[in-house]
């Protein structure tokens, strides 16, 4: 299939013919590199073999080696990220500088369908030009590449170089008569549309160029067909934006790492989980339902480039395409609801090869071919399942058991715990599924109790089954039975692992048998752990008579006696206590109610009180963050935060500038100045009239005495006067 879809491309080129991935595995504990970064790194990688810093250093020393030997590491390179594109176009650039142009098709077919990165996508066109420019098919075959790119990569919000070479190819193409030529406008017209209605990034330039071509075309229709199609662009331009606010802080083309936890990781996949939710709520407001499932799907593909490693993500994805087959299932398109569900099979599939390790997704797999009746598949699924060797075998084996029962009957049920009886590697859960079918779908409890007692032989010193065989026992009431298998069980198990059967069987006599059993076994249990119950009697007498919520004490008495379950459930859920009392104690109810209960509560002398911290305060150092004076960082914590701050912002180097330029007059110059006007107030005109004279009488000052004097006034009425006089 793949093969088929991926436009072939066929060259003339010299190069080695035999499969890309020839020796490969047989290479992998082998060490490839020969130089001592290399050698380091690669020890590393035993250790961690998702470390991106010391595969960078072996690709760059591959980068540097012939591509026969460089070939080994690129395998080891892809099957260890598989979705990054990135690495397959390194992988395939070094092919292509060696002209083995045979492997580099087979490369393109192992990615390109899965991988949809956009870097690849270009290498690919590339190399399409590169190897089929001189043949005379080569339009046709760069067409069906061009169609091929953006049928895969169109969506894509930084696909504008892909469409806008595209329209360029095939405006650059020459025919004769006008039949072509307007065969040409058409095909151009088409995909003009197609790009103007995508949301990508400066689709303005799409509807100039588009603008341009329709004018130069025909002014005529060109009104006509722009109208039409300028609700499309202001629709695109509008989902542009809300694109770039939504996917802001979104790393893409990061290698693929398996999951670990981190707060970048968790952060990173809510922001995906967001991405992908906005394109479900269908920001284009479209109505063709395909076009949204394409549109959340390859959000889902861009996903999985970072996080095929997480199955819920391919869960996710999944469980979308399931739900868009049975949408169109719906609405009678019976046709499209069978596509949309294969794509989901294949895409469960892939995930399967992604993470061969995750029951999950194997589950999930086989209950959606059951859904569509494809047992025969389901067969192969747990086949398949079974078949790895580092996962444990016992709950595929039950989920096994489970789908023959409901598709073939109890008797393919049967089958199937033969062969996890036959495996090593399963455990007793498989057993206790087995016999607790028989029992619910046959009503045969021999059959039960036979697998029991089979599994027994194989389990006894399993203290997990041997509570599930006495439980079971325990409900078909037969109690003398009941007691043979708990002697028999505790007979034979380690006595540090029979604390639990020891309650249950104290549980049983309590239920069932007298009072002396039931002192009996009590003293046999505390023996067993007197750890937990030394010196603790009325604790043994509390367990004795308390029975589901109802307890033989009030709280208060339950605390002073330090009951371990009393303080538990104080510890976990902050409450008072067991909930429900056999009664409510000497002093009444409402006594006992108005006696509080002092917890445990922290010296809150000893905390210190919250103060937040100014985001402008702290001081970056080699050795760590340092607080500001604490002048400053009250003065800081008074601010409001940066954040509320939303201009006009000072360019900080032009103000300090010009304060630095700014000539200012001394403190003393400045109070002289003040007093000589207050007494020149104060003694009216006349004094003012000499000092004019007196500056008359002094032409020859010195100029550094003027530069500190205040300058005139503009409109001066005075000086005017004298001027007019003087010249007169």
């Amino acid at each position: 299939k793949m093969a088929d879809e991926l436009p072939q491309v066929k060259s003339e080129g010299t190069g080695s013919t035999a499969p890309s991935g020839t020796g490969v595995a047989s290479c992998w504990d082998m060490r490839w590199s020969r130089t001592d970064p290399g050698m380091r790194s690669e020890e590393r990688l035993k250790e961690n073999l998702y470390d991106l810093d010391d595969w960078t250093v072996l690709i760059n020393e591959a980068k540097q080696d012939t591509v026969d030997r460089a070939r080994i590491l690129y395998e080891r390179l892809v099957q260890r990220f598989p979705t990054s594109g990135r690495y397959w176009r390194i992988y395939i650039e070094h092919e292509m500088r060696g002209r083995n142009y045979e492997r580099v098709e087979k490369l393109f077919q192992r990615c390109l369908l899965k991988v949809l990165s956009l870097d690849l996508m270009k290498t690919y066109l590339d190399y399409v030009k590169e190897t089929k420019g001189s043949l005379p098919t080569f339009r046709e075959k760069m067409t069906q590449a061009y169609e091929f790119a953006l049928e895969k990569v169109g969506l894509d919000f930084s696909s504008l170089p892909i469409w806008m070479e595209y329209v360029m190819f095939l405006r650059s193409g020459d025919v004769s008569g006008s039949f072509a030529e307007n065969q040409k406008i058409t095909t151009v017209r088409k995909v003009f549309q197609r790009a103007v209605a995508t949301p990508m990034i400066n689709t303005e330039t799409v509807w100039k160029s588009y603008s341009q071509f329709e004018q130069s075309t025909n002014h005529i229709v060109a009104k006509k067909l722009l109208d039409e199609k300028s609700r499309d662009f202001v629709t695109s331009r509008r989902v542009a934006k809300e694109y770039e606010a939504v996917t802001r802080g979104l790393l893409r083309g990061s290698a693929a790492l398996p999951p670990n936890g981190s707060p970048e990781e968790l952060q990173q996949l809510a922001l995906w989980k967001k991405y992908i939710q906005w394109e479900k709520d269908n920001p284009m407001h479209t109505d063709d339902a395909a076009l949204l499932a394409k549109r959340v799907m390859f959000a889902y593909e861009q996903s999985l480039l970072t996080f095929c490693y997480h199955p819920s993500v391919w869960c996710d994805a999944a469980a979308y395409l399931e739900s868009v087959g049975k949408l169109m299932a719906d609405k009678g398109d019976l046709p499209a609801s069978r596509v949309w569900n294969d794509d989901a099979s294949s895409l469960y599939e892939r995930a399967t090869e992604a993470i061969p390790t995750c029951p999950l997704l194997y589950f999930a797999y086989a209950d959606f071919e059951e859904m569509r009746m494809k047992y025969d598949k389901v067969h192969g699924i747990y086949t398949k399942l079974l078949e790895v060797k580092e996962t444990d075998p016992t709950l595929a084996y039950v989920q096994y058991m489970r789908f023959a029962r409901r598709a073939e009957g109890i008797k393919a049920a049967r089958t199937v715990f033969k062969k996890a009886r036959d495996d090593s590697r399963t455990r007793g859960h498989a057993y206790v599924a087995a016999a607790l079918m028989e029992y619910y779908c046959t009503k045969d409890k021999n059959i039960a109790l036979k697998i029991f007692e089979l599994g027994l032989k194989k389990y006894a010193n399993d203290a997990d089954y041997c509570l599930a065989y006495v439980e079971f026992l325990t409900h078909l009431n037969e109690d003398n039975n009941t007691r043979v298998l708990y002697e028999r069980i505790l007979s034979s198990i380690a006595p540090e692992k029979s604390g639990g059967l020891l309650t249950k069987f104290l549980e049983f006599e309590t239920n069932v048998g007298d009072l002396a059993s039931v002192v009996k076994v009590e003293k046999r249990r505390n023996s067993t752990i007197r750890e937990e119950f030394r010196d603790q009697e009325t604790i043994i007498l509390v367990d004795r008579y308390k029975y589901m919520g109802l307890w033989p004490c009030t709280n208060v008495e339950l605390r002073s006696m330090s009951h371990p379950e009393f303080m538990r459930s104080i510890t976990i859920s902050g409450s008072s206590g067991p909930s429900g009392h056999w009664r409510a104690g000497p002093w009444g109810p409402e006594e006992s109610s108005s006696i509080s209960l002092s917890y445990p509560r922290p010296d809150l002398a000893q905390m210190r009180p919250f103060k937040p911290t100014p985001y402008a305060g702290h001081i970056g150092m080699p050795g760590g963050v340092f607080p500001p004076p604490p002048t400053v960082g009250d003065l800081l914590s008074r601010l409001p935060p940066p954040s509320s701050y939303e201009g006009p912002f000072v360019n900080v180097d032009d103000l300090m500038r010009i304060v630095m330029e700014c000539r200012l007059r001394s403190p003393a110059s400045r109070l002289e100045d003040g007093m000589l006007t207050k007494l020149k107030q104060e003694n009216g005109t006349s004094e003012g009239h000499e000092d004019r004279k007196s500056r008359k009488r002094a032409p020859d000052r010195d100029e550094s005495d003027e530069e500190g004097s205040v300058a005139p006034p503009a409109k001066d009425i005075y000086r005017a006067r004298q001027q007019k006089k003087a010249t007169a």
